[in-house]
């Protein structure tokens, strides 16, 4: 049932787009800049998609945008699903199916979060290496279609280091400064509280943040190739001086968007 409804998703979209993506990229609160970019735009709203969820967070607009970037034919995800919605995560990762069943073989994930690593500051983009999975919960979980994928994916390896090796150069040509490290999913809606925060810091997490995960697994599975990178909005509860705000986090993100469109496009330029 659930690999049919990906069939029908799927299929509802290339009636209405004829278009082969090779590349998505998933935009995170604030991050939606790069679709300005695009050449020959198309847009299929959320709502419109058989079984597509919908979200109704700031900064998120709820649209598949297909175009042209630099050569490439690449779809934006303008607009993304959290845990912390209600949906499960087999939901919220639905998209990437979709998208994988439509012909996308890399996927770059974006999102803003929160900085536990106090060498970073509001507004460092951070190339994200590895990921900590604090749910308790996998998108996986349940019966498995070997028409999909394994059912014990390997991960490794769930950023890509050619992705990364390339992130990295094109940030050196382009003189972007950038950080690295490891992300942690939190659930969420709430933020962190310090005492969550220093455990986070023991078992290794430089980031914190409530999406990016679900996507990244999901895409593993299906053999696609990531890349993700994390835009710091604030330093974490324990470590920032003041409280939280998510109209904070989405301008902190706005500010730095125009830095992260121009390094996505000379990646995607050089995509290989």
């Amino acid at each position: 049932m659930f690999y049919d409804q990906i069939l029908e998703a799927s299929n509802y979209i290339q009636s209405k787009v004829n278009r082969k993506p090779v590349i998505a990229i998933v935009l995170g609160s604030g991050l939606g800049a790069i679709v300005d970019s695009l050449e020959n735009k198309e847009e299929i709203s959320y709502a419109s998609i058989p079984y597509f969820p919908c979200s109704n967070i700031e900064g998120h607009k709820d649209q598949l945008v297909f175009g042209n970037l630099k050569g490439k034919e690449i779809v934006c995800m303008q607009g993304r699903f959290h845990y912390y919605e209600g949906f499960t995560m087999r939901q919220l990762s639905f998209p990437i199916y979709v998208l994988r069943q439509l012909g996308v073989q890399d996927l770059i994930v974006t999102n803003a979060c929160g900085g536990i690593n106090e060498s970073f500051q509001p507004g460092d983009l951070m190339i994200i290496e590895d990921y900590i999975n604090l749910l308790g919960d996998n998108p996986l979980i349940g019966d498995n279609d070997e028409r999909l994928g394994p059912r014990f994916p390997d991960m490794s390896q769930p950023y890509n280091l050619e992705c990364i090796a390339l992130a990295k150069e094109v940030a050196k040509q382009l003189s972007i400064p950038y950080q690295t490290g490891v992300y942690a999913l939190f659930n969420g809606p709430c933020y962190e509280t310090a005492a969550e925060i220093k455990a986070y810091k023991v078992l290794g997490a430089d980031a914190v943040g409530m999406s990016t995960v679900p996507e990244t697994i999901v895409a593993n599975y299906l053999g696609m190739r990531v890349l993700g990178i994390a835009c710091i909005t604030n330093m974490a509860t324990g470590i920032s001086k003041v409280k939280h705000s998510h109209e904070k986090v989405v301008e902190v993100a706005n500010q730095s968007s125009q830095q992260l469109c121009q390094w996505i496009q000379s990646m995607i330029e050089n995509w290989k």
